[in-house]
């Protein structure tokens, strides 16, 4: 019946009155982190930004990147439904894991120019290397996926520059607390962003916590985000 957060505060933040939960709960964790890829970026206007995943934490990358001003967007993914979505937050252009290597793609569709940008939101330890292989010189290599198994990292050497090539690789825990919150529910109350893209199931009731969680460890390709209301 009651949930304890610790310095309230500072923790918990005021919705706007035109913003409902189920648009909300994206924030805490898909809305901040994204756009923090799309932040540690520092995207310019008319950049090609290059997505690599689009789960729910990839397509708030994708419209991070849109609304930092990217002139080109290229999303990665393979499952339709996160494509369709994907365009709706402002992809350009998509590339399927299923289409081959991923350098070789990129590097054809940007006619061997490589991109400004790389927001790594899905992969694995060896999606460094590819992304480092594609960003140009002076580019940023932008990381918010979480890295949960092996022993090291792999970055080219020669691709990296050999060290030389002014190319950036960061990465990091994305801020919250309640001013990040209400400024990201600015974006939904004022229509810059439509959070409910993401959200392809709603349950209700408590009862049916363990069946929504079920489905994000399945992931059904007509899944983006699942949320249980509790009424």
């Amino acid at each position: 019946e009651y949930f304890n957060v610790n310095e309230a505060d500072a923790n918990l933040c005021h919705l706007p009155d035109n913003v409902d939960p189920i648009s909300a709960v994206m924030l805490p964790d898909m809305v901040v982190t994204g756009f923090h890829g799309a932040e540690l970026a520092k995207i310019n206007f008319g950049d090609t930004v290059l997505v690599i995943g689009i789960g729910p934490v990839g397509l708030m990358a994708v419209a991070g990147a849109n609304l930092r001003g990217a002139g080109r967007i290229i999303a990665v993914g393979s499952r339709e439904i996160c494509q369709k979505v994907a365009r709706e937050y402002g992809a350009t252009d998509i590339l399927s894991y299923k289409d081959g290597d991923l350098v070789e793609n990129v590097m054809k569709i940007t006619n061997n120019e490589g991109v400004d940008r790389v927001i790594i939101a899905g992969g694995d330890n060896d999606t460094f290397a590819q992304a480092v292989t594609v960003v140009k010189p002076g580019g940023i290599v932008s990381n918010v996926n979480y890295l949960g198994e092996g022993e090291t990292v792999n970055i080219p050497r020669v691709e990296w520059g050999v060290g030389m090539g002014h190319k950036t690789i960061t990465g990091g825990l994305t801020p919250g607390g309640r001013m990040k919150m209400e400024k990201m529910a600015r974006l939904i109350a004022n229509g810059k962003i439509d959070t409910k893209k993401l959200v392809t199931h709603i349950f209700h009731g408590f009862d049916k916590i363990e069946e929504a969680l079920l489905l994000m460890k399945d992931k059904p390709k007509d899944l983006i985000k699942p949320v249980v209301v509790i009424d």
